[in-house]
């Protein structure tokens, strides 16, 4: 949209207030409030955003380690370019606007991505995939926890003994949907308003938890709905009295939260619009084509090296256990839930591939980009999947996937082919990040510790 247009759109919409923000590396989303004057002054040339969103942690403790910014560069700017696609009225605040940016730096006269950006990485994989003539296509689902506690009553409570929504085990319940209809409904309206689709919403497998399934979208577009529908639904939750949380597994004896990322890939026309979906073959096993076996055996092969992409906390890898649904080996079948890699055969235009590896705890940018680069890379090279998996994939002698963040991160650091789908500038940034998280870790006294041994020993 051109800025005359947003102009107009604005008078309309009754716009008085702008909210302006990007995503970092931990998918948190960082912004601030501008005025309308302001606005239209950085609205096409960009503006400046200290950088330091890129050299703290999830926390807003400073990096020790990061050499994209740091005290020795004095925290300077980026710069912030406003991408007007993004253009959305924030629900509850409606004569308020908000628009998404990338984070870039100065190169010579112009600019490039900041070798920081999650959704720069993002957008350089999909260039990628289009020099290559393709259009990548995902739909993300994520699993939540809802609880009746407030920011106060979390802190209070030390985040422990938590009141859920509901009581009980009680999956795809009609009956938990209606009793917290207004909630649902919510859900559902709201980020329809928000550009944000809901195909479907429903209870999971214990007390609070939902899911829900966004709908499918180019892959930038459906990363961005994924990215704002987790902020949203915090917002939305305390507007309610509650309290959500996307954590990979809030609690040892509950099962964990999901975060499964569905993806096909599309030819492109001389016009631009998608073409053919290049994942299908009726006559593949299980629908796939040549394309889309490579498709695979790119994100297998790949998938011990890059799982520290995929599962970005400590957290993440106490859902790695078995009986909890999250795939132990790098292991793909046809309609089988027990892999990290489902296929699912369809027609010409649904049939796809259900990555299950990730939780609710991803950074979608950074998900995405790299199941994609993955499975181009597999395209690329040809490579053949292991034989598809039958039954339970969780054993027999498919490649095991690292059960630590700082056995993940070690195989990422040792990975070539990391750079080579992701380039060097990002992956040494995330690697010395994902170092940091893990020492902050290893200094952590945790509750079991201390229930273990305070006493007795």
């Amino acid at each position: 949209m051109d800025v005359a247009a947003l102009k107009k759109k604005f008078v309309e919409m009754n716009i008085k207030k702008v909210k302006v923000g990007g995503f970092d590396l931990d998918g948190l989303l960082r912004g601030k409030y501008v005025s309308l004057d302001k606005f239209w002054s950085v609205v096409e040339p960009g503006f400046g955003f200290c950088d330091v969103i890129f050299g703290w942690d999830i926390a807003d403790v400073l990096y020790d380690n990061a050499k994209v910014t740091g005290w020795h560069s004095g925290y300077p700017d980026a710069h912030a370019l406003i991408d007007t696609s993004t253009f959305r009225v924030i629900p509850a605040e409606p004569d308020t606007a908000a628009f998404l940016v990338d984070f870039v730096e100065k190169d010579g006269a112009g600019f490039r991505p900041h070798p920081a950006c999650p959704r720069s990485l993002l957008k350089r994989v999909l260039d990628g995939a289009k020099a290559k003539g393709y259009r990548a296509k995902v739909g993300a689902e994520f699993e939540f926890w809802v609880f009746k506690e407030t920011p106060e009553t979390l802190q209070q409570k030390g985040f422990r003994n938590l009141t859920p929504l509901s009581p009980g085990m009680f999956g795809y319940s009609w009956l938990r949907e209606e009793q917290n209809r207004a909630f649902c409904h919510a859900i559902l309206e709201e980020m329809a308003a928000f550009d944000i689709a809901i195909e479907a919403l429903h209870t999971e497998t214990g007390p609070g938890v939902y899911e829900a399934a966004i709908g499918y979208d180019d892959a930038l577009r459906a990363a961005d709905k994924a990215a704002l529908f987790k902020t949203q639904m915090k917002s939305l939750a305390a507007r309610h009295g509650l309290a959500v949380t996307f954590m990979a597994k809030w609690s040892h004896d509950l099962p964990g939260s999901s975060g499964h990322l569905h993806q096909s890939l599309w030819s492109v026309s001389e016009s631009g619009a998608p073409g053919q979906n290049v994942l299908y073959d009726d006559a593949g096993e299980g629908k796939l084509s040549a394309k889309g076996r490579h498709y695979v055996g790119g994100l297998i092969e790949l998938m011990p090296e890059l799982t520290a992409l995929y599962s970005p906390t400590v957290n993440a890898y106490k859902r790695y256990v078995p009986g909890v649904w999250a795939p132990l080996t790098a292991s793909w079948g046809i309609e089988n839930r027990t892999c990290a890699v489902r296929v699912i055969p369809g027609s010409a235009s649904s049939t796809r591939i259900e990555y299950r590896q990730t939780a609710a705890d991803i950074n979608p940018y950074v998900a995405i980009a790299t199941s994609i680069g993955a499975g181009l890379w597999g395209i690329d090279n040809a490579i053949e999947p292991p034989p598809p998996a039958r039954g339970d994939a969780s054993s027999g002698e498919l490649a095991a996937l690292p059960r630590t963040l700082k056995d993940a991160t070690a195989a990422l650091a040792a990975s070539k082919r990391a750079r080579e789908v992701l380039g060097e500038p990002f992956v040494d940034h995330y690697v010395r990040t994902r170092d940091w998280e893990v020492r902050q870790f290893e200094r952590a006294v945790t509750d079991w510790e201390r229930a273990r041994y305070f006493e007795s020993i």
